[in-house]
């Protein structure tokens, strides 16, 4: 077998001539790479050569010994996180690598060849670097892509505590505007508060991310992580949703030190928005007084007691003097209207507008008692119950 004693003082000199030249090769391989791996730019000549150091250090030890660590051995951990830091990709990094061990194989070839060394054992400590390099990148590539996934994690937990921290108005302006910047949101212009939930087959990561992406169109800023199993974020513009499956409030447009009270609007109005069964973006102007109805339980309760229990009593024709009196009140209070609409004569409407009031008391040409039995209506559509004393926490 090659490389035992009487070759050891030949490939010491061999290595003794390969550590004179380490700074020459790595000076020529720094410029290989800048040269040729454009990602490589945004990493420091210093942290370069200090790995270039070590890669060349156990490339000689392997040459040396004629035996390979094993892959525990390889300590490249902080080495991947700063290349995914810096957004070198894993294939740069193979690359890099690759190159750098191919410089120090030209470099043993050329000085064994030169000094005579035993050919035979050129060939096996060719064959060790060979292996050294197949068992370092794939090293390499799995701590590559666990610092890739923990910069992920972290990544997103440092946008989500932005977030947060903007949402609920706990971040300070200079914590604001550098959050802006880093996240790619103009402090100087308006955004609205956006909370959401999926429904169907839609995951809220999923949901993040399409919301983000529509969001983000047409040089529009937004910006939204998960939070509370719920989608929440910042948009300059109503996002569109097309097909979708979303039910979302979309606050007020506020300044973004001001984006809490945004974010308080755009809670309320998700939970009237799932509490009428609804899908889409739902804004103030969208739902109106509507988002009252759910937000005042209690009053909802008494104005249903008021005006749609004593209907109760009738029975099937009182389901049809409810059905009546919606229709007359959202359709402008005009009867043929809703008589075409039910297939029914005039005066059976008129009929069934005139037993609501004896049996209520009321006159729909009150305007409080108007608005009292939209509101009663409105409560009896809910397709969820009102929240009551609970908390929702969409507040």
């Amino acid at each position: 077998m090659p490389g035992q004693a009487g070759a050891a003082a030949p490939l010491e000199r061999v290595i003794a001539a390969m550590a004179a030249q380490q700074a020459q090769v790595g000076g020529g391989l720094y410029a290989d790479l800048v040269g040729h791996v454009p990602s490589y730019r945004a990493v420091p000549r210093e942290l370069l050569d200090r790995v270039w150091q070590r890669h060349f250090q156990r490339a000689l030890t392997v040459l040396r010994e004629g035996t390979v660590p094993a892959p525990e051995d390889f300590r490249e951990a902080e080495v991947a996180r700063d290349r995914a830091a810096r957004g070198v990709p894993l294939g740069d990094g193979l690359r890099a690598f690759r190159r750098a061990l191919g410089a120090i194989r030209d470099l043993f070839i050329a000085e064994a060849t030169g000094r005579g060394l035993d050919p035979g054992l050129v060939v096996d400590r060719t064959r060790c670097l060979w292996e050294l390099v197949d068992v370092a990148s794939l090293q390499i590539a799995a701590v590559h892509r666990q610092a890739e996934a923990d910069s992920a994690v972290f990544d997103a937990r440092r946008r989500a505590d932005f977030l947060r921290g903007l949402l609920h108005g706990t971040l300070s302006a200079a914590e604001i505007h550098g959050g802006a910047a880093i996240y790619g949101l103009d402090a100087s212009r308006p955004y609205r508060a956006v909370r959401a939930v999926p429904y169907g087959d839609a995951g809220p990561d999923t949901l993040d991310r399409s919301l983000e992406s529509r969001g983000r169109r047409n040089g529009r800023g937004a910006l939204f992580t998960v939070l509370d199993e719920a989608v929440a974020g910042v948009v300059e513009a109503r996002p569109e949703t097309g097909d979708l499956q979303v039910t979302a409030g979309l606050g007020p447009p506020t300044a973004l030190a001001a984006a809490h009270r945004s974010f308080r609007a755009a809670g309320r109005l998700l939970q009237a928005a799932r509490a009428y069964g609804l899908r889409g973006v739902y804004d103030l102007g969208d739902l109106s007084w509507r988002v009252a109805v759910v937000a005042e339980p209690e009053l909802a309760e008494l104005l249903v007691d008021r005006y749609l229990r004593p209907l109760e009593a009738e029975g099937e024709f009182g389901a049809l003097v409810e059905e009546s009196v919606r229709a007359y009140l959202e359709g402008g209070r005009r009867v043929r209207d809703v008589a075409r609409s039910a297939h029914v004569h005039v005066n059976t409407v008129r009929y069934r507008l005139r037993r609501f009031e004896e049996l209520t008391g009321t006159s729909l040409d009150a305007p409080d008692t108007a608005v009292e039995v939209g509101w009663a209506l409105a409560a009896r559509a809910l397709k969820t119950p009102p929240p009551g004393r609970a908390s929702t926490g969409f507040q």
